[in-house]
């Protein structure tokens, strides 16, 4: 791995301008790591660029120069994606920060990579419309959240980040300039590029431009907590909900022990912790009468199957008290312990048998873990904490303890990501999930869009 020269850096210093170009002690050190900082790397340099121009003689020089480019939006990851293991650039998204137009005629809208989440989505609902997608971590780009194909909590009922794309602009590897879909509501001619990029996690291209679609917005939304006394029980309800004919916009699972971090990490009391486990159900419509009957069958369906006791949320800021608890169980467990995590997703029914597995795991290895997660779609967040564990210990079993899981989940029919991606840290265990034929493919796509390795070097397929 060669260092930039400085004439490299300079003739990119000149280009960007003074301002947004940064190397040696001026870089700062978030841009190191991601949100997790298990793998951190140092870039050569830090570009900011302004414009998709930009970004493209940037390439041009970078192709021309075999130099490596990682693209990093907020850094809010959690496999090493937006680090710069390779040295290189590493170009962020900061400035692309722009809403660019919003159609309501045909509900779409157009953004660029580095808008945040939270941002775009109080834009648009004050307009009546919702952006559908909604991770956990609202601080992300929608350029990140396209690049891993983010997922969130209302999957279940409006799908995945890959369902809400139309359209994208994109520099390829050599600066060229391509664009891909719009405001087309379908489209039949020839194969799907646009797809190929979805969750791509920058290894082909740098999306400079997004085409999203919108949804008029709810105008009432109730959430249900339900207590439960096992986990089993809990996981149990949800086809049984799903069955009914109901469809939640959200179904989040919870162990008392995550309440109670995020509790003392918030410093607000959660309505109910007395339970082992919990079921957290929210709605969305039009009227409160229709609200009412689509909880109340839930809740009977709950009651039947078990439950302790069903608690309606239905002002905004009771909802809102429940699902900032829920939105800061990762930053609560990372103010507890070092640690890693997995996001593997199994068909819905075996949720309960990967975390049981999980506390197996725990009773096995002697060492912290924690599981939550999106009950209505099978993606399962599983954390290990290193607690006071020697780092010889901890670094002995952390491996073990991975493999096990990933094994695990690849036993009940899962994969090894649901939203989170792979980027550096989960390469070894997606070849072993999807096998050499379906990574040789990938490969040889990767080497289509990028014949000489510059984007993203080392990540997903490399």
């Amino acid at each position: 791995m060669r260092k930039m020269t400085p004439d490299e850096v300079e003739f990119l210093r000149l280009l960007v301008g003074p301002l947004y170009c940064f190397t040696g002690d001026d870089i700062s050190e978030d841009y190191c790591h991601d949100e997790l900082a298990q793998i951190k790397a140092h870039p050569d340099c830090v570009l900011e660029p302004g414009s998709t121009s930009e970004i493209a003689q940037i390439m041009q020089y970078a192709y021309q120069k075999e130099i490596p480019v990682t693209v990093r939006g907020s850094g809010t990851g959690l496999c090493g994606g937006s680090v710069a293991v390779s040295g290189g650039i590493l170009l962020s998204t900061a400035r692309l920060n722009k809403v660019l137009e919003i159609d309501e005629g045909n509900l779409v809208a157009r953004v660029q990579p580095g808008v945040i989440l939270l941002n775009f989505q109080e834009i648009v609902e004050k307009m009546g419309l919702l952006y559908a997608p909604d991770p956990g971590e609202k601080s992300a780009t929608i350029g990140g959240n396209v690049m891993t194909n983010a997922g969130g909590m209302r999957a279940i009922k409006y799908g995945v980040t890959r369902d809400h794309i139309l359209g994208m602009e994109v520099v390829l590897a050599d600066g060229e300039i391509i664009n891909l879909g719009g405001k087309i509501g379908k489209n039949s001619s020839g194969y799907s590029l646009l797809d190929l990029f979805i969750g791509s996690e920058g290894t082909l291209g740098i999306v400079t431009e997004i085409t999203v679609k919108l949804l008029p917005l709810p105008k009432k939304t109730a959430t249900l907590l339900v207590p439960f006394p096992s986990l089993n029980q809990t996981i149990k309800a949800v086809p049984e909900i799903l069955k009914g004919r109901i469809v939640p916009n959200a179904v989040e699972f919870m162990e008392k022990e995550i309440i109670e971090a995020a509790e003392k990490y918030l410093g607000k009391p959660f309505p109910d912790k007395s339970a082992p486990a919990y079921l957290l159900l929210r709605f969305d419509g039009n009227s409160k009468d229709e609200l009412e009957k689509v909880y109340d069958i839930a809740a009977r369906i709950c009651l039947d199957l078990g439950a302790l006791d069903v608690y309606v949320a239905d002002t905004l800021d009771r909802q809102q008290l429940i699902w900032d608890a829920r939105g800061a169980f990762l930053e609560a467990l990372k103010a507890m312990s070092e640690m890693d995590e997995v996001d593997i997703v199994v068909p819905r029914t075996k949720i309960s048998c990967l975390v049981n597995f999980t506390q197996e795991l725990r009773h096995k290895y002697q060492v912290r873990i924690v599981s939550f997660g999106h009950a209505g779609d099978g993606n399962v967040h599983i954390y290990i904490l290193r607690d006071n564990l020697s780092a010889e210990r901890w670094q002995q079993i952390l491996p073990e303890i991975m493999q096990k899981l990933y094994v695990k989940g690849h036993e009940l029919s899962g994969q090894v990501s649901g939203e989170h991606g792979i980027g550096f840290a989960k390469k070894e265990y997606l070849w072993q999930s999807l096998g050499q034929t379906q990574m040789r493919l990938q490969q040889a796509i990767k080497e289509v869009f990028d014949p000489k390795g510059l984007l993203n070097p080392g990540k997903v397929v490399s």
